[in-house]
This record gives C-alpha cells, structure tokens and sequence, in this order.
C-alpha cells in the first residue's frame, strides 16, 4: 500500500517506516497512514523509525490550524480531533515488537511525543530535540508530558516542557532519552539497522514480555506476578535449551 506521508518498507524480519512529510512536519495525512501502515507491518519483529532530512519538526501548523480553529472553545470537538493523532501514536508505543527510533536533525513537538513512544532511541550528531509548545500557548497533550518525565526524570521533563528551549545530543544521551550518539545520519542508520537486526533475532515472546513488564504500571507486586505469568505461558524448555548450546546466555 502506498501512503501520502510515510513509507514502509521491509528486509527480512525488520520493517522500516520513514516519515516523509515533504516538510519533515505532521500532517492531516499523517495521523491516517501512520495506523494504516502499522497494520501492514506483516511478520515484522522489529520496527525502525526514521525520517528524510529530519526526524519530524512537529506538527504541519498551516495544514492542521485550520482543522483546529473550529474546535477551540469546544472541549468535545478539540478532544475528537486529537483523539486521531492519540491513535496513531498510541499505536505505535501498544506494538508488541521493539520500535527503535533513529533520530537525526530536529525532533520537535510532536516528533518528540512519537519518539518517546518508541522503545529505545538513537540519535546523530546534530541531533536537537525540543517541547516548545508552550511558546505556542499550546499544553503538549500528544503523549509527552506522560512518557518523558519516566524517561528522562520529572525535573528535566519540566525544563524541556515549560522553558520550550532545545537540547543537543550530547545531552539528550546525558538525561537518558537516548542511549546512543552517532557521528552523523549514516552513521545512525546502519548503527539502527544493525540494532533492529539483533533484536529480530531474539525470542519473539520474551522481547513481547519484556516490553509489556516495562509498559504495564502496575504496582510492584502485580508486575512481578504479570512476568511471572507471561513466562508460564510463553517460556519453553527447547527455547532455553537452545540459547544455552548456542552460547547466547
């Protein structure tokens, strides 16, 4: 299937989708093909998340303001024109399988609400990442204000989102909203790439295990019986026995 916004493509077991907003922004278009291609993911076991020139520098504000217009001062009608974007977002962060986002150039506003949904992150260089909302006398509520402050800590998840000022690579790697920097976009990608190759190679239910432990919020006690429980349903003996012959433990 072809989308005006995005591009999936796909080698072997890791599937790729490639923001591609002619304006590196998020579109009307965006909040529908970003669900439809996530339904033509297939036997994908990894996902990784990129864009063109840039990671995405948030929303398309002169295609999505006049949708918005309307809405303001109806709580209801505001609510059921986001509750699109939330889909897709949502959606994105409820996959079973690790979602790798590989970020270079900007990550802006809703592009760092989507990357904060991802599983792990990774950036280049140049990579520079900012919550400016409130410039925009905007509350972020695209999933940010929830997910970045069980990142990065409450303190810096405030620093972003209430001075609206950016951060560099060097110190997004420092707070922890990515694990790695590359040099630079060619880096990044094949440094991606091979990441997605690995976790593709892992059980595909522990990585599902391991990944709804992490997102479940539940008290401390009934996450544990969660995993416990998960691994009684899912864990089997040839699996283990496997991993030990082949040296993998």
């Amino acid at each position: 299937m072809t989308f005006e916004s995005v591009r999936l493509s796909h080698a072997g077991e890791v599937a790729t989708l490639t923001l591609a907003h002619p304006k590196s922004a998020f579109g009307p278009a965006t909040w529908r093909d970003l669900p439809q291609a996530l339904g033509e993911l297939g036997e994908a076991r990894v996902l990784v998340v990129r864009g063109e020139r840039h990671f995405s520098v948030g929303l398309d504000v002169a295609a999505t303001a006049p949708l918005i217009a309307p809405t303001l001062g109806d709580p209801e009608g505001f609510a059921a024109l986001v509750a699109e974007m939330h889909a897709a977002i949502e959606g994105l962060a409820a996959l079973p399988i690790p979602v790798v986002a590989a970020i270079d150039g900007w990550c802006i506003g809703a592009g760092l609400e989507l990357a904060a949904a991802c599983d792990l992150r990774l950036c280049s260089a140049p990579a520079r990442f900012s919550l400016p909302e409130v410039k925009l006398g905007i509350t972020a509520d695209l999933g940010g204000l929830q997910r970045l402050p069980h990142l990065i800590g409450r303190g810096r998840a405030a620093h972003l989102a209430l001075t609206g000022e950016p951060i560099d690579a060097a110190t997004a790697e420092r707070w922890g909203l990515v694990t790695e920097v590359l040099p630079d976009a060619d880096a990044l990608y094949a440094r991606a790439d091979a990441l997605a190759a690995h976790l593709a190679a892992l059980p595909p239910k522990a990585l599902e295990g391991t990944k709804r432990t992490l997102q479940d919020g539940l008290s401390h006690a009934e996450s544990l019986a969660a995993a416990v429980e998960w691994n009684a349903r899912h864990m089997t003996a040839d699996a283990l026995l496997s991993a030990l012959k082949g040296g993998k433990l």
